[in-house]
């Protein structure tokens, strides 16, 4: 039996006690909120893309409020410019200078609100921040901070008013975590929750969890995850499927196969173990997949999704023992 090589014990803590406060504002979920938490761990973005009402702004406010950061949140419209997101430059009558006036990106987490309503000029914006985590604006750079941290969201369903992201944005974001409805049992708690307001939680009345320190701490860890080499093999062979498949028109980059190790990782830490196993690469692998997954139209035409075929190349591959 492997034993750990690090000491998780304060890790554990920390993160039952985040998962705690999630599940006193948040019901049901709980896939979701790990794979959050997997993805924030990784150094990654985040996706959640949901039918309205169901919980993806409040659970990305809550996810940022338990870190103790700098938190800042931008609702995306049709008419908002790159200016209005990045920042612009203001000449200063008394000073005779250009003074910079920063935008909503510069914080430690930002909250972009229905991504996918901003024009792709707009969308643009967010190209250099995600990727190297700086902007560049009148030929000077400002680097943002280390644990910088982007969670868009986007609703499925509306198409008026929306614009697609282009592939080359999506593959930014770590993972797509799909906001679905809750089960009844759970529904009926929201209700019994609302029905009796003592048992509601105010975002206000949330004290964080997590110092900013703390969080860097936690992902110097990852460089302690033992990776064997057979489940390297076995996240490539699964890139390699989704590149083979005749569903598939385009298939997983090696910017996927490296999304694939790092959140296979975190969510090892997550599980308070320093070691990967092939059941934690099938836990992360399709919400890394399936926004980078483009199908083909016969496959489109027959219902598949980009889910739905991640799910089934996974089990493609042989499981290495």
């Amino acid at each position: 039996m492997e034993q750990t090589r690090i000491n998780l014990s304060d890790f554990s803590d920390k993160v039952n006690e985040v998962r705690d406060k999630i599940g006193e504002v948040i019901v049901g979920n709980k896939y979701q909120v790990d794979m959050l938490l997997t993805a924030i761990l990784a150094g990654g973005h985040v996706l959640l893309e949901g039918v309205p009402g169901t919980a993806k702004t409040l659970l990305a406010r809550l996810t940022a409020r338990l870190i103790d950061s700098r938190f800042s949140r931008v609702q995306f419209t049709p008419d908002l410019m790159p200016s209005d997101v990045l920042g612009t430059t203001v000449f200063n009558m008394k000073d005779g200078e250009f003074n910079f006036h920063p935008g909503p990106v510069f914080a430690d987490i930002v909250l972009v609100d229905e991504v996918n309503r901003a024009p792709a000029k707009t969308q643009a914006a967010l190209f250099e921040v995600m990727e190297e985590r700086q902007v560049t604006i009148d030929g000077t750079t400002h680097a943002m901070s280390d644990i910088y941290t982007i969670i868009a969201t986007q609703n499925p369903v509306e198409q008026e008013g929306t614009y697609k992201l282009p592939e080359a944005q999506l593959d930014r974001f770590l993972m797509k975590i799909v906001m679905g409805y809750p089960l009844e049992s759970e529904e009926v708690q929201i209700l019994e929750r609302h029905q009796n307001n003592s048992n509601l939680v105010k975002l206000e009345d949330v004290e964080p969890v997590i110092t900013k320190d703390e969080l860097l701490q936690l992902r110097a860890m990852l460089k302690e995850v033992v990776v064997d080499a057979s489940l390297m093999k076995f996240i490539v062979d699964i890139c390699q499927q989704t590149r083979k498949s005749r569903a598939v028109y385009l298939g997983a980059s090696p910017r996927a196969a490296v999304a694939m190790l790092q959140a296979s990782k975190a969510f090892a830490l997550l599980q308070g173990r320093d070691f990967i196993t092939p059941d934690d690469v099938k836990m992360v692998t399709p919400p890394i997949l399936q926004h980078r997954l483009i199908l083909t139209a016969d496959a489109e035409m027959e219902g598949y999704t980009a889910e739905k075929v991640a799910l089934r190349l996974i089990d493609k591959v042989e499981v290495p023992k």
